[in-house]
């Protein structure tokens, strides 16, 4: 743990990196996020002085000190601050940070500090019943934000990979304001994809900052980034200039469009990109106005490639011995996601349209109202189709000629369709559920939100999870999409903004123990 300071906490220095072998230690906080910047201390380290303060809001100026005033300065503000977080934490807590303050100010090589104050809560994962971890000894560093980023990180974290998550000093990822609703401080929408994750604020626009992720990146086997591509080989992070220093770097580069192209410097969200791929034009309501899917899938996807890049080339890594570039893009995400609708244009020219709920090359497999809702039924084969003529108890339709194949119901879609609607509307979702139930043809109600976390089965399969919260306790988010062993693991949290401190040295990239 770090010294615990009100606002932003920056510790600086002017010696090189001597080398990238270096090791990176990440401690966990003792107090949750605060971002009112009430307070900083800055240390300069040059010329065999020290420059130190505590300043009030405002202040800006340094306090030259020797060595001796320098000590009696660290007493003061180890106690004053010790003394005002008395009450909320416990003794073994304040002798912990006692121990790790001393030991990151008595160091020549300080790298940064988190904006903030620190928390007690652990972010790791610790597994319970034998919970498989396979990625566990993998360490992350997260330039990412927003959602396609954050989302393949979190995978990774999720799967047993330590995450270091990088945000902006005082402000954090944008994604953190993004609300209502919010959590504490936070948004949903943050903590929907920040799970164990630890958070460190660095200045990346400052050398210094800018040397302190080098240093990180020499020690880590995976850095994922979605910054505007060239941005960071700007600023001396590129994947050829870490590379150089840690070979073995896997590096994900994440943008709208591409590394290289015409549209390659072009920002992109999921909104964007997903009008441009042609997502939002084959979504919506039959010769209705295109939509936008209820959730960002362009950056789902996209975040569900980039981690399974990272996976094959840890595999490749593991053969080789050596990292790789990946260029993972919101356009080619959902390029390739279009599936049989590229397929049916770059093959015989047919230009997609919107369908609904429908399917354009299956019928019936769409939703029908019901008395009361929706239920959706999916006959894919003629086996499924005379299933459901017997459950709706209109077997003639399956004797029907026009109707005996999936090819001849696409072409007289319409009139079967009429048919079938007329009929479902007799009955409730939940009585249609119960007749379809051991039918072997695949139906569902549409749910709402609320009823999605009311299913059993949502609930068996563990996708309810809770999470520990530095500052706003308990909260609950997805669980995770993928078990190992028929056992779940433990709940995991997600981090405030810079909850964790940064400091060099000769140890491995790991979190102190408290």
């Amino acid at each position: 743990m770090v010294l615990p300071i009100h606002g932003e906490t920056t510790f600086r220095r002017s010696a090189e990196i001597r080398n990238t072998t270096s090791k990176a230690v990440i401690s966990q906080d003792i107090c949750s996020l605060m971002f009112a910047a009430q307070a900083c201390c800055h240390i300069e380290h040059g010329d065999g002085r020290r420059q130190a303060r505590v300043r009030p809001p405002g202040s800006s100026c340094f306090i030259h000190s020797s060595s001796l005033q320098l000590s009696v300065m660290r007493v003061v503000v180890v106690l004053r601050l010790f003394v005002s977080f008395l009450p909320t934490l416990l003794k073994n807590q304040l002798m912990s940070t006692s121990s790790l303050v001393r030991k990151l100010l008595s160091r020549q090589d300080s790298a940064v500090g988190a904006s903030g104050l620190l928390v007690a809560h652990g972010l790791n994962v610790t597994p319970t019943g034998g919970a498989v971890r396979p990625l566990e000894g993998v360490t992350v560093l997260d330039l990412t934000r927003v959602l396609a980023g954050p989302f393949a990180t979190m995978i990774l974290g999720d799967l047993g990979a330590e995450v270091i998550k990088v945000e902006r000093p005082g402000a954090g990822d944008d994604t953190r304001t993004w609300g209502p609703p919010f959590v504490g401080s936070e948004s949903a929408y943050f903590l929907s994809v920040n799970r164990n994750k630890k958070s460190v604020a660095v200045d990346m626009k400052h050398p210094r900052g800018v040397k302190i992720i080098q240093e990180l990146a020499g020690v880590c086997d995976v850095l994922v980034e979605n910054y505007l591509p060239g941005k960071l080989r700007q600023m001396g992070l590129g994947y050829e200039q870490l590379s150089r220093g840690n070979p073995q770097l896997i590096y994900c580069s994440i943008s709208g469009y591409g590394q290289t192209g015409p549209q390659a410097q072009s920002p992109g969200y999921d909104s964007i990109v997903s009008a441009v791929s042609g997502m939002m034009h084959i979504t919506g309501p039959e010769d209705g106005e295109p939509v936008r899917p209820g959730v960002a899938m362009t950056d789902m996807a996209t975040g569900l490639y980039a981690h399974g890049a990272v996976m094959a080339a840890l595999l490749q890594r593991h053969k080789t011995g050596r990292g790789v570039h990946i260029d993972c893009n919101l356009l080619s995400s959902q390029v390739s996601c279009l599936s049989h609708i590229a397929a049916n244009y770059l093959n015989a020219g047919k230009e997609a349209r919107r369908w609904g709920t429908a399917h354009e090359s299956i019928v019936p497999y769409q939703a029908f109202r019901t008395r009361d809702g929706f239920l959706v039924v999916g006959a894919g084969n003629n086996q499924q189709f005379v299933r459901v003529c017997q459950v709706l108890e209109l077997p003639e339709l399956a004797e029907e000629p026009k109707y005996k194949t999936n090819n001849l119901r696409v072409q007289n879609r319409q009139q079967l369709l009429d048919t079938l609607s007329n009929r479902f509307l007799q009955e409730s979702t939940a009585d249609w559920l119960k007749r379809f139930e051991g039918s072997g043809v695949p139906v569902g109600p549409i749910n709402s939100i609320q009823e999605v976390f009311a299913e059993p089965q949502v609930k068996h399969n563990g996708l309810i999870q809770e999470m520990q919260h530095p500052a706003a306790g308990p909260v609950t988010v997805p669980g995770r999409r993928v078990c190992f062993t028929s056992r779940h693991g433990s709940s995991a949290s997600s981090s405030a903004a810079a909850q964790h401190s940064v400091r060099t040295g000769e140890e491995k990239v790991q979190e102190e123990k408290h």
